[in-house]
């Protein structure tokens, strides 16, 4: 075009496209002027455009189990061609958030979801047919639905109504889960997109999205507000949602308990295949796991599990782990169990990480020295355990459970919780123990707490029926999970607390982050929260409740060499309660 006799056609080869800078300008209007920063490279035709999404409306809980920092947006950086926009090709896309260092791998998962949505509207998506889109939907613009109108235009739905309809803005704003510029936003998203509720009070943000919003997070956003704002909105259906999809196939999670509280692979083969074989996004669902001391309680679960005379039974689910020397088969396969290898495996995660307190890919290399299916079955551990389980900081734990070792421990899926607390409005709830062999815990993090009476996982006999046993008295509990290994009576009160007095007066030889791998002898303990209706039935302190959706799991307590917590607290006690309800606060409910 440069020996055209129109002078400024080949500096113009520089400029940005017209319509690029209106979308950056419609970012701007909805969003805010900080929402987007542009960069240019000058001598070569390409651009930077940074969005920043604000995941400020992800629970705490939630943003600690997916390893993201609530406060600080997630960047989405599009690199365009500046004088083609629209017309060039097809951007490249990177996630990230400035101070998350550690390997943020829900940055890969959505980064794999935006590349296919770029490819997806790339297809048909041009400059011109974005104009035509806009003219069509802004034809009542009088003077020819320009753009720089249509920007005008968009002031007409800015202003926030003082309308009864927005009962919410007042305490949405002081809870600053909401800025005034995306409640204007919200407003406006929602006279174009079925995918967000009706009623325009900001509940595009709540989360998780209501249950008649599910499976809208893939609806495409209107192109109205131009291309940015189109992804910037699609970014924001997807992210409350990402652990219902699988982080490779992105398709629903096909569990039977429906889905889970964290990122993770779907159990068709292929998935699996491709997770562990092809690495795709193995980082992922691996390392949005947790932290070192989560990981070393998972690995004596299974440990447990797996040494336990009752393995056939209780080591459920089996691994299905790819061969690194052969990545068309399985290494380990739940339809060949291989316990012995698979006890040599873990035996090497378990030296590896006693010895090596390096970096994540020092870890690995050590375990691939000494077996190549030691940290293939790591992962597999990792990324199988489906509970958010994440430990207390020291302000949130509870103290007179006489333990360091404390952790949220949510298993529950978003449907479940829903379930439980509608019954919670009808009957109330309160407080219990409940105590389970470690060995048993591999399998309650996978499965949930299942009424196991009745079934050939029962082993304390069901003496009250068929349910899941519970108590208030934590010295009941206690005794129910010190059994398992060879020890199948329960132990009386006074034994507990000769116990307790014995071990709580030995110190503690270890440094307090001491790590489980060394102890031989764990026992574990929840605190449950159950519906406290009719269902319930109470035998003196051993309570049985026989419907399974009314037991959430909502802490858990390990205690080291046969240690064992106080054995006289009661949970009905009102000090009790109140401390309980203080660590509890409304975390679990604000979701």
């Amino acid at each position: 075009s440069c020996y055209s006799s129109q002078q400024g056609s080949c500096a113009a080869d520089l400029y940005r496209h017209p319509q690029l800078d209106a979308d950056i300008e419609a970012v701007k209007d909805i969003y805010t002027e900080t929402a987007i920063s542009v960069r240019e490279y000058g001598t070569i035709d390409d651009v930077d455009i940074d969005l920043h999404i604000n995941i400020g409306f992800l629970d705490e809980e939630v943003a600690t189990a997916w390893k993201v920092i609530r406060t600080e947006p997630i960047i989405l950086r599009l690199r365009f061609s500046l004088s083609q926009y629209l017309d060039g090709p097809e951007p490249s896309v990177e996630v990230f958030q400035p101070s998350n260092k550690d390997g943020f791998s829900l940055g890969l998962q959505l980064k794999k979801i935006l590349s296919t949505f770029t490819s997806q509207q790339w297809k048909h998506l041009s400059n011109e047919f974005l104009k035509a889109q806009q003219e069509k939907r802004h034809s009542w613009f009088k003077a020819g639905g320009t753009i720089k109108k249509f920007r005008a235009g968009l002031s007409i739905f800015s202003p926030i109504p003082k309308s009864p309809s927005f009962p919410l803005i007042q305490d949405t704003v002081l809870k600053g889960k909401l800025s005034v510029p995306e409640l204007r936003m919200t407003r406006l998203m929602n006279r174009s997109i079925s995918c967000t509720m009706k009623n325009p009070k900001g509940e595009l943000f709540s989360y998780p999205p209501n249950t008649q919003a599910g499976g809208h997070c893939k609806n495409i956003p209107t192109l109205e507000y131009g291309f940015l704002v189109q992804i910037m909105k699609y970014s924001e259906q997807r992210i409350p949602t990402l652990n219902e999809y699988c982080v490779v196939c992105d398709e629903q999670h096909v569990f039977q308990n429906g889905s889970m509280l964290k990122p993770a692979v779907c159990t068709r083969e292929l998935c699996v295949f491709s997770f562990y074989t092809l690495g795709v996004m193995s980082g992922a669902a691996e390392e949005v796991a947790t932290g070192a001391e989560v990981v070393d309680l998972l690995v004596a679960m299974c440990r447990a599990a797996l040494e336990s005379p009752r393995k056939s039974i209780i080591f459920e689910p089996y691994p299905s782990v790819v061969d690194p020397n052969d990545p068309k088969t399985l290494a380990f396969n739940p339809k060949k169990k291989n316990y012995e290898r698979l006890q040599k495996a873990l035996d090497s995660v378990m030296s590896i990480r006693e010895m090596t307190q390096g970096s994540y890919l020092e870890i690995k290399k050590q375990m691939d020295k000494l077996d190549p299916l030691a940290h293939p079955l790591l992962q597999w551990i990792i990324s199988s355990n489906r509970s958010h389980i994440v430990k207390l900081p020291l302000s949130r734990q509870l103290k007179f459970m006489h333990t360091s070792h404390q952790f949220l421990l949510l298993s529950s899926p978003p449907a479940k919780e829903a379930r439980f607390r509608t019954a919670k409005k009808l009957y109330g709830s309160t407080f219990a123990f409940h105590g389970s062999h470690i060995e048993n815990w591999h399998s309650v993090l996978r499965n949930g707490l299942v009424n196991a009476s009745y079934t050939k996982l029962q082993l304390h006999g069901a003496a009250y029926g068929k349910g899941i046993y519970l108590s208030p008295i934590s010295s009941i509990s206690f005794g129910y999970s010190g059994m398992g290994k060879g020890q199948h009576r329960m132990p009386t009160k006074d034994e507990l607390v000769q116990r307790y007095n014995r071990m709580n007066t030995i110190p503690q030889s270890r440094p307090i982050q001491s790590r489980f791998l060394q102890s031989r002898n764990l026992n574990c303990i929840a605190l449950c929260e159950v519906i406290t209706s009719k269902d319930l039935q109470k035998h003196g302190n051993i309570w049985v409740c026989p419907v399974s959706d009314h037991v959430c799991t909502r802490f858990f307590f390990v205690y080291e060499d046969g240690q064992v917590g106080d054995a006289n607290i009661n949970t009905q006690e009102p000090k009790v309660q109140k401390e309980i309800m203080r660590v509890i606060g409304t975390q679990i409910y604000s979701s």
